[in-house]
């Protein structure tokens, strides 16, 4: 839980409350008309400290009437009728009086957290390469452009290539820091310290990035579990850059509401996807796995039904290859969706449309051209 302190006369108050195990950060009684203005970021509990003051901050019902899911706990010098009614009718939604115990503030805490609206979750949609190379950051990174496009400052691209991944070359950012920032210090994260490692990008898309430096020990499962948990809870949209050869983040995917296989129209990028399908639809279920194919060419001698027929399932979109947009995108540092002229963009704009919840027409089938018996593999049932 994160708390704001109005500092009073008892300087140990914060820690009696980071005992509680909150998050605390102080201010100034003179800050409470800036934490009152609507745009204001504002913290899951407000703590003031009333045992020195002569009368409750008129702020403080400005800050209920533009925050109503704040919580307020004034600190009384005594918990008298006068005093506490007083403290109600500036806002606040719990009163504890002096001398304070951890055990009272564990409690009214807990009482203003029952309070509290339930906060929906966002939506998780993960990106992987069936092989090195076959566009899956191009297709991270438009989707997420796409989905922050329909619903402003709502995405989080994460870069799961912990190293020298290019999510942050696509969006033209130059991040000061990265997701291994965040995954090495999770002892002190919270939404307030993750909202400081991430970038917003010129598109307004917020990016938390690949580092520049090679990771030394291996990354702990359960800190990149607890990571895209933490995401997912401030985010409305969250699109991870999944690298296909790290076990820990592999291992990491549960609260994921779609896993998205890109692939090529080539023998050994379909074996590789039926493959890894296969693997991912046994570990996290097959209605949270999609295949998308990437550089789509209607002319391969490859066709979708083909593909369809190696890993055993409809293929979810198909984003038509169009090297020279894509290329020009990636050099400008400008997610192509931003500039809708070309079936490319259209495609990513109607996947990403998809999965935010809109309907959207199933591609165009082509017809086989007997390719099946060269790549062998799954069949459907």
């Amino acid at each position: 839980m994160n708390v704001s302190v109005v500092v009073g006369l008892d300087r140990k108050l914060s820690d009696v409350l980071r005992a509680c195990g909150a998050q605390v950060t102080s201010v100034e009684i003179d800050d409470l008309n800036a934490l009152a203005e609507p745009a204001v970021r504002q913290p899951d509990v407000l703590v003031v400290d009333a045992r020195g003051l002569s009368v409750m901050p008129a702020e403080l019902a400005v800050i209920k009437r533009q925050h109503p899911a704040t919580g307020i706990l004034v600190v009384l010098p005594r918990l008298e009728s006068t005093l506490i009614l007083e403290a109600m009718r500036a806002g606040a939604n719990e009163c504890v009086g002096d001398p304070i115990t951890r055990e009272e503030l564990n409690a009214a805490l807990a009482r203003i957290a029952a309070q509290r609206p339930a906060r929906r979750r966002g939506d998780v949609f993960a990106v992987i390469g069936a092989k090195g190379g076959v566009g899956a950051t191009t297709v991270a990174v438009n989707v997420a452009t796409m989905l922050n496009k329909l619903h402003p400052s709502s995405t989080l691209l994460m870069d799961l290539h912990l190293t020298y991944g290019d999510a942050a070359i696509f969006l033209g950012a130059e991040p000061r820091f990265s997701t291994l920032d965040a995954l090495e210090n999770m002892h002190r994260m919270d939404v307030s310290f993750l909202r400081t490692l991430v970038t917003q990008t010129k598109s307004g898309l917020n990016l938390l990035a690949s580092s520049d430096h090679a990771v030394s020990p291996p990354v702990e499962v359960t800190r990149v579990r607890s990571l895209i948990d933490l995401a997912a809870n401030e985010f409305r949209f969250l699109v991870l850059d999944v690298p296909r050869a790290d076990p820990a983040v592999l291992d990491s995917l549960e609260s994921v509401n779609t896993v998205v296989v890109v692939a090529n129209q080539d023998v050994a990028t379909i074996r590789s996807a039926a493959r890894m399908a296969a693997a991912l639809e046994q570990r996290y279920g097959k209605q949270r796995v999609s295949i998308v194919i990437s550089r789509y060419d209607a002319r391969a001698e490859i066709g979708q039904a083909d593909v369809e027929r190696v890993i055993g399932r409809s293929v979810a979109c198909l984003f038509p290859n169009n090297y020279e947009t894509a290329l020009a995108s990636l050099n400008n540092g400008r997610p192509l969706v931003l500039d809708n002229h070309t079936k490319l963009a259209s495609a990513f704009t109607t996947f990403a449309s998809h999965l935010a919840g809109v309907p959207a027409g199933r591609p165009e089938r082509v017809k086989s051209t007997g390719f099946l018996s060269l790549i062998g593999g799954r069949r459907s049932a």
